[in-house]
């Protein structure tokens, strides 16, 4: 084949390329595109069946009435409240597993510890247990401890479930790290508090974006244990949003529904378009050893 040939094959392949992610990209971004939409017209309109359409008559008080007086199971309260629950576990829980996990991860990639390959190999183990396997040892935990039912229990419980990915993500990308850099530190007189506070955090950023991103966007969407371990006062965002859809007591109102999933989702897409380019960088910094 020729110079031209090739060229003029390589613009067809890339134009395929582009056309079939145009496509895909319309078709993920359509649900998200129908639920914006609708989150702003009177059931008026929605129930002439045009999904696809505009509002005629736009109006942001569904959303006021999502988030201030909507119907949550008896309570009229909105999702206010249970937003809020959900930051309360969110952020105490994302913290303390990513710091545990960069602590494994650094003890298993570089200090000596005996047996640390089975002893990773156990932590990948516990990463890949189900969640419907922990729920009656969970409860029976949180009950002793006098955790069920509260924010602290849902925190604990993401914390403890957390550990084992945090530790896997850690780990793969400190053992790129050459071990001549722990040894100089060492014969410098530094100790392992030093090391890893002002050596290893510092050239941690991209897993450490990793971490964030995967333990809130797990936590936050999680309904099983929401619904198992909390409460009416500790109930996260997503479990409010099921009873907010599945009220039973007077009229399907969509409008509210959809501006409830909107708010229920706008946590983890703000955090995936602000910081995505690190979690890309960070699962690269992984995936040379493992």
């Amino acid at each position: 084949m020729t110079i031209g040939g090739t060229i003029r094959m390589g613009k067809i392949s890339k134009g395929v390329i582009v056309l079939l992610m145009i496509i895909f990209a319309v078709y993920f971004l359509a649900p998200l595109y129908i639920m914006i939409v609708n989150s702003l017209k009177p059931l008026s309109e929605i129930r002439t069946g045009n999904m696809l359409a505009f509002p005629e008559e736009g109006s942001f008080d569904f959303w006021k009435k999502a988030w201030t007086t909507a119907q949550i199971g008896v309570q009229a309260t909105g999702l206010r409240p249970y937003f809020m629950n959900s930051v309360k576990m969110v952020i105490p829980a994302v913290v303390i597993s990513t710091l545990i996990g960069a602590l494994a991860g650094f003890v298993l990639a570089h200090w000596p510890v005996k047996n640390s390959r089975l002893l990773f190999g156990l932590i990948l183990f516990g990463a890949f247990i189900p969640f419907q396997t922990v729920l009656l040892p969970m409860a029976r935990i949180l009950g002793m401890f006098g955790l069920a039912g509260t924010t602290g229990g849902l925190v604990l419980v993401h914390s403890v479930y957390g550990v084992a990915f945090t530790t896997m993500f850690f780990r793969n990308s400190y053992a790129s790290m050459p071990h001549e850099l722990i040894q100089s530190a060492q014969v410098d007189g530094a100790h392992f508090t030093r090391i890893f506070t002002e050596i290893i955090l510092p050239n941690s950023m991209p897993v450490i974006m990793v971490s964030v991103i995967w333990q809130t966007t797990n936590i936050w969407n999680d309904f099983l244990f929401g619904a198992s371990f909390g409460d009416a006062s500790s109930q996260p965002m997503q479990v409010a949003l099921n009873n907010l859809v599945s009220s039973s007591t007077g009229v399907k109102e969509y409008n509210v529904h959809f501006a409830g999933a909107l708010m229920a989702a706008s946590p983890t897409l703000l955090i995936y378009l602000v910081s995505g380019r690190y979690y890309v960088r960070g699962v690269m910094s992984g995936s040379v050893k493992v």
